[in-house]
């Protein structure tokens, strides 16, 4: 499956170490990028952030500045960069006032704009992309928009299976907009080594966890049919669901956008995860819409066997997505669902590894989802 890649930026020790959480080794940036400056954030922000987010390099000079991270030509991987600014240079620049924000590339492609405008500084934005990789290595490049002094914590490459995520391919790249475990977690985000591929999870009963909300969970193996690894979710996952009260008979999950992105521009792909772990023989089916629009009609999903729902290359344009689960007529139980998956279109038209300057597109457009479910 290939190794992970994992940087620390702006860490002054040149020594590996392994993260005491996930036990994956983090190198030092030294010999990934050149220029830029390593900082420590603020001490009163160093307690509960992981070790890969107490260093950053910052990149005060120049309007362009490249990682590059090795891989493998055609390989289709999860690339995240992450930031914690802490108020590493004493500016309390997120709370300033004023804009700050700059620009993600992959090579010379639009990938991201990071907004850290009106941002607790403790808090740590995490952008993820599932790409293609163009060559034997790949650059990730910060963009100076000049309305704050570009700056990573950490930037993680974690190779996918060919198989996986079909719609990826060398034109066609998709952006993180939500990754959901639904039913009772420890922790708020999954991760390896309960996923494979470090892929991270958040946990929805950390906001929804009362009446009417039930969570269910099984010890039963959750069977994944052969050739069946499109998305590989955990097992872990597929134990465990949230669903209602048979006296409710809908979810919504509602994904709204940040206030900088025109709703039509954005195309997303909703992808749903369903295993049937309740314990009795009731039946229950749903309906499952995009707004108005039907996506799918009569799911019943199978006793402890996952199935996984989404329409294969069909981006949808409404950006400010709503799902509804809907109970179908006939139907015995409410909707359930064990994981949820939604991630947004990202044109890869200049395939290439090329970090210098070239065509740039420098959108100060961002993303937030705020996902919630109504009764």
């Amino acid at each position: 499956m290939g190794r992970f890649v994992s940087v620390d930026c702006g860490l002054t020790n040149s020594s590996a170490y392994n993260d005491g959480i996930t036990n994956i080794r983090f190198d030092s940036d030294r010999g990934y990028v050149a220029g830029g400056l390593s900082h420590t954030i603020l001490a009163e922000y160093m307690v509960g952030s992981d070790e890969q987010q107490k260093t950053l390099r910052s990149f005060p000079d120049g309007s362009r500045n490249c990682y590059t991270l090795p891989s493998t030509f055609g390989k289709k991987f999860l690339l995240r960069a992450t930031f914690t600014y802490g108020n590493y240079d004493g500016l309390n620049r997120t709370l300033d006032g004023s804009p700050f924000l700059f620009g993600l590339h992959i090579g010379v492609n639009f990938w991201d704009t990071v907004n850290l405008t009106n941002w607790d500084p403790s808090l740590t934005v995490w952008k993820e992309v599932l790409t293609v990789a163009p060559g034997n290595s790949v650059s990730v490049c910060l963009i100076n928009f000049g309305s704050g002094t570009p700056f990573m914590s950490a930037l993680e490459l974690r190779p996918l299976l060919d198989a996986m995520y079909p719609f990826v391919n060398t034109s066609v790249s998709v952006g993180y907009f939500r990754r959901i475990r639904f039913g009772e977690a420890t922790e708020y985000i999954t991760r390896y080594p309960v996923d494979p591929y470090d892929r991270f999870w958040e946990g929805w009963s950390f906001s929804y966890n009362t009446y009417p909300w039930i969570n269910l969970n099984t010890s039963s193996q959750v069977e994944i049919l052969p050739g069946d690894d499109y998305f590989n979710v955990p097992m872990a996952i597929f134990q465990k669901a949230t669903t209602l009260d048979t006296n409710y008979s809908f979810i919504v999950i509602n994904a709204s956008l940040g206030p900088n992105v025109v709703p039509e521009s954005v195309r997303l792909l909703p992808i749903f995860h369903f295993a049937e772990i309740n314990g009795n023989n009731m039946q229950r089916s749903f309906d499952i819409y995009n707004a108005d629009d039907v996506l799918h009609r009569g799911f019943s999903p199978s006793r402890l066997q996952a199935s996984s729902l989404y329409n294969s290359g069909q981006f949808l344009y409404n950006g400010d997505a709503v799902y509804t689960l809907n109970k179908a007529r006939g139907s015995s139980l409410p909707p359930l669902i064990n994981a949820f998956e939604v991630y947004s279109l990202l044109r890869m038209e200049n395939f290439t590894t090329d970090s210098e300057d070239g065509k740039t597109d420098d959108r100060s457009e961002y993303c937030t989802l705020i996902t919630h479910i109504h009764l």
